[in-house]
């Protein structure tokens, strides 16, 4: 069953929701949207148990490998389809619709996939991508700046070793491969490599039980003096870094965006569903079905224009930052200033549009919906727990700035 048919007008209801489904119009693309909504389809059967549940998704992982979707950001030089990031982010919206925490999974993956192109050397980059492509691997991430129990220890040959833990560990457990930050205490930095997820040493904990985004795998990862060789250092202590190489952090920024966007568009989905197929006029309505409420018609009109402005916000964000990330070394401070306050407006809207919606969803159904076995609010709980991911404050802040000032965002790891 695709998702276009899980209800009989749901192909009009996505496009309503989406209407930028038609501007992806390459075959090559719609293929693997096409893709993505078999993909989303399978995932909805059991997205209700698993939140639940929680824990490690192990089977539904693999049908994400069996997709051949985590070849999507890798070039086509190395074997992969080399689609642009604007696809990479659709296809995360499409499958946070029904399941954010395997969306969240997903662009993680593409994020370490985009860290090797922004960070690796070309010999890096043949080797660790042409291995993605054809050993369909899953790339987990414990590049987390901000996290300095991890330290890394010369060898004397150009190698390090790792000692340590790290937290908030995304897509880590059943990963192959992982990008690990550690602090480098004489210069004052970071290391960055990527490495075999089973490398002697390394222990992928199951300690992740947040209320929220409960399958992502994001718990911590212990350190035990892990040798990580030259060649797989990405970037060496006290690196200059570029913009080229802070690039990532926009990358980082639109997975949440998208995120967000796809949440919201899911909630939105199921309020406009249960309106129409259980929806009860209240006992003081006029209306004579729920859809004609007055005051039910006001919570979707004002939810369309909250989820309409990220969805064109972030699709602006997308085609920009995918403008300036093909020029990889030659990314200048403007093209990653531009792409930061694109990012950062979509991130502003798709927070607020992903928290209301997920929340009004139940102002919408009333008090049938809080049913546990619908499971609808973790709509709900998967948006307040990823959009606490960094502060949204101060998105708005350099939004001022830039907004007063004309000045960009400082480059940090989350901005």
């Amino acid at each position: 069953m695709s998702i276009a048919n899980a209800y009989p007008d749901q192909s009009e209801r996505l496009r309503a929701v989406d209407p930028t489904r038609d501007i992806l119009s390459s075959n090559d693309q719609q293929h693997w949207l096409a893709i993505t909504d078999q993909l989303a389809a399978r995932l909805a059967e059991s997205a209700v148990e698993r939140d639940r549940l929680g824990g490690h998704a192990s089977f539904e992982r693999e049908l994400i490998r069996d997709s051949g979707l985590l070849t999507l950001a890798v070039p086509t030089e190395y074997g992969g389809q080399g689609q642009p990031w604007s696809l990479v982010y659709h296809v995360v919206r499409r499958l946070a619709r029904v399941d954010s925490a395997l969306a969240h999974v997903f662009a993680f993956h593409h994020l370490q996939v985009g860290s090797v192109l922004l960070y690796g050397n070309q010999h890096q980059q043949q080797r660790l991508l042409t291995a993605t492509a054809q050993e369909h691997l899953f790339w987990g991430n414990t590049l987390n700046p901000l996290d300095k129990r991890t330290v890394a220890t010369e060898r004397g040959n150009g190698g390090f070793i790792l000692q340590g833990k790290k937290g908030f560990c995304s897509g880590a457990r059943g990963s192959d491969y992982l990008t690990v930050s550690a602090w480098h205490e004489p210069t004052q930095s970071l290391v960055i490599a990527a490495v075999p997820t089973h490398r002697p040493g390394i222990t992928v904990h199951d300690d992740w039980d947040a209320i929220g985004q409960r399958q992502t795998d994001s718990g911590t990862v212990s350190f035990e003096q892990v040798e990580v060789l030259e060649s797989e250092v990405l970037l060496p202590p006290g690196f200059t870094w570029s913009p080229s190489a802070q690039f990532r952090a926009c990358l980082a920024q639109l997975v949440l965006v998208n995120l967000y966007v796809g949440i919201a568009e899911g909630a939105f989905e199921e309020a406009k569903r249960f309106t129409l197929e259980q929806g009860r006029p209240w006992l003081a309505s006029e209306a004579a079905q729920a859809q004609d409420d007055p005051y039910l018609q006001r919570h979707f009109g004002e939810l369309w224009v909250k989820l309409r402005s990220a969805q064109v916000l972030a699709d602006i964000a997308g085609d920009i930052a995918q403008r300036h990330f093909v020029k990889r070394t030659a990314i200048s401070a403007e093209n990653r200033g531009e792409a930061a306050i694109a990012i950062a407006e979509a991130k502003v809207v798709a927070h607020q549009a992903a928290l209301d919606a997920s929340s009004r969803l139940f102002d919408i159904a009333g008090a049938r919906a809080t049913a546990r076995p619908l499971g609808l609010d973790r709509f709900w709980r998967n948006a307040r727990t990823h959009t606490l991911h960094d502060p949204v404050d101060y998105k708005i802040r350099d939004l001022g700035r830039w907004a007063l000032l004309d000045q960009y965002p400082v480059p940090t790891s989350y901005s």
